[in-house]
């Protein structure tokens, strides 16, 4: 009997621990349950900092949109920058800034220098993001231009300059001291990496010696030193996974890394990767109209437009505080996350309209917050005004989706009343702008059902109408609102 029990201990423990080791394909790596914090977390910051962040300067064009101030050496130079992604009309704007303000024979290296983040606190960042409500950061460790912003080995041998921030002007680990201060604040710390770099020697004379000497070492430093939950890659576009190693690598950090149980990743990891919408993944929506519930996924935006920063945008580039509240709480109600950016300066300040912005989230979600965190989407999303439902634009990627814009009511045109969350039998149901009467179109509720305002002791009068639920709001007074935008909760609906 002794040997019986002994034997299936031992089966048990065998199958356990084949049951985290993954292997190198996406059969297997698609067996991988996400990590839910994840899910639950809802709301993120992301940091884009760099040498990029020393001109600070992206054209805003009236016709043809934006461009991210981040771009900003792959635009001034022709060589090397053939393919889909090049702006040409954009180039020309950004050579002809560069040219008046730096001089033509300026080179991008020479910003290394001036890169100096002597005004970066760390520990005044982590409370901003935790006093914005957000439960997780996302910081650029390299962009494509290749500068790291910790101490790397690889970038300043391959690149034959320092090349990373300790050995270069700020001589300092900002991607370390940022780690260090997240986590202390109680928030999830993740890095930005990206897998390509538009001119590192290596990369143009040798694409399979840079993945398996530079990138692959680089990337598992990261891991193996910092010990990210979040690892978003990028960069991807110029090979498939199997150029990348990607496979391989993903094996190794669900199966051996230290963060192996905790660590989520995005689904940049090859150009046949996006969209993929497997099990070991999370989809990645970048200035669109996002996903819905069926997919675990986040939407990645800037509180202007460029993510790094740019100081050419104007206050009107910026969402104001209402327009980033509508659009968490309008990606949530579909399932995702939002990734909301910020972009430093070179001194190693967020802007004051950033951290205003920021608050103003806080503020909300200090209220309202128990509609965001830890809920569900419901079986639809919103509560549609009568009147012609708006087509949802395609796509993903800067397709002029705007929340806000559908909240606003228009003569013919069904305008968002109300934005629905669950979390076990409660629903949630945000509404951008007082009415005086809701009315929640197939909404059946038991009798018990209460209607509470999030943030105060009111209870609101609620009863069942055929097949609709209508909530009585005419008593409240304006000044009875903890916040414009609002949220009741319908106890035991579900």
């Amino acid at each position: 009997m002794k040997k019986i029990l002994l034997l299936a201990v031992s089966s048990l423990l065998l199958t356990i621990g084949f049951a985290q080791t993954y292997a190198p394909n996406w059969q297997s790596l698609n067996t991988r349950k996400m990590p839910g914090w994840f899910h639950q977390a809802k709301f993120g910051i992301f940091i884009h900092w760099g040498l990029y962040s020393v001109p600070a300067y992206a054209p805003v064009l009236s016709n043809s949109g934006y461009d991210y101030s981040e771009w900003y050496w792959r635009r001034i130079r022709r060589d090397h920058t053939e393919g889909p992604e090049q702006n040409e009309a954009s180039r020309q704007l950004f050579t002809d800034f560069h040219n008046r303000v730096y001089g033509k024979d300026f080179k991008y290296e020479q910003f290394a220098p001036l890169f100096k983040a002597e005004l970066y606190d760390p520990h005044q960042w982590a409370q901003l993001f935790k006093s914005a409500g957000a439960k997780y950061v996302v910081l650029t460790s390299k962009h494509h231009e290749g500068y790291c912003l910790w101490n790397s080995p690889e970038a300043d041998r391959d690149w034959g300059r320092p090349w990373n921030s300790v050995t270069g002007a700020p001589k300092r680990d900002l991607l370390g001291d940022l780690t260090k201060a997240v986590r202390a604040e109680g928030l999830k710390m993740g890095v930005y990496y990206s897998l390509y770099e538009w001119f590192n020697p290596l990369w143009l004379t040798d694409k399979k010696k840079y993945v398996t000497e530079h990138m692959l070492p680089q990337l598992k430093e990261l891991v193996n030193q910092y010990k990210p939950s979040i690892i978003f890659a990028d960069g991807e576009w110029d090979l498939p996974d199997t150029g990348w190693h990607s496979l391989q690598f993903l094996s190794w950090l669900f199966s051996e890394s230290p963060v192996k149980n905790e660590v989520v990743v995005d689904d940049r990891w090859g150009s046949n990767t996006r969209s993929m919408n497997n099990g070991a993944m999370y989809t990645t929506s970048e200035y669109g109209s996002g996903m819905d519930k069926s997919i675990t996924w986040e939407q990645c935006e800037g509180i202007g437009h460029s993510f790094g920063y740019n100081r050419n945008e104007q206050l009107s580039d910026y969402k104001t505080g209402r327009d980033l509240i509508l659009m968490l709480v309008d990606i949530v109600s579909r399932g995702g996350n939002l990734l909301l950016d910020v972009g430093p300066t070179a001194d190693g300040r967020i802007p004051v309209i950033m951290q205003q912005r920021l608050t103003e989230i806080g503020n909300w979600l200090k209220i309202n917050g128990e509609a965001i965190y830890g809920t569900e989407a419901y079986t639809h999303p919103y509560q549609w005004s009568k009147g012609i439902v708006p087509g949802k634009k395609q796509g993903n990627y800067m397709n002029g989706y705007s929340t806000a814009e559908l909240t606003r009511p228009k003569k013919d045109t069904a305008h968002i009343e109300a934005f629905y969350t669950t979390k076990g039998a409660d629903l949630y149901c945000t509404l951008p702008a007082y009415q005086p009467e809701l009315r929640l179109t197939g909404v059946k509720a038991p009798k018990s059902t209460e209607a509470g305002l999030l943030g105060t002791d009111i209870k609101l009068p609620v009863k069942q109408s055929g097949n609709d639920l209508v909530i009585d709001l005419s008593h409240l007074k304006a000044n009875a609102l903890p916040s414009k935008i609002f949220t009741l909760k319908l106890t035991g609906v579900l």
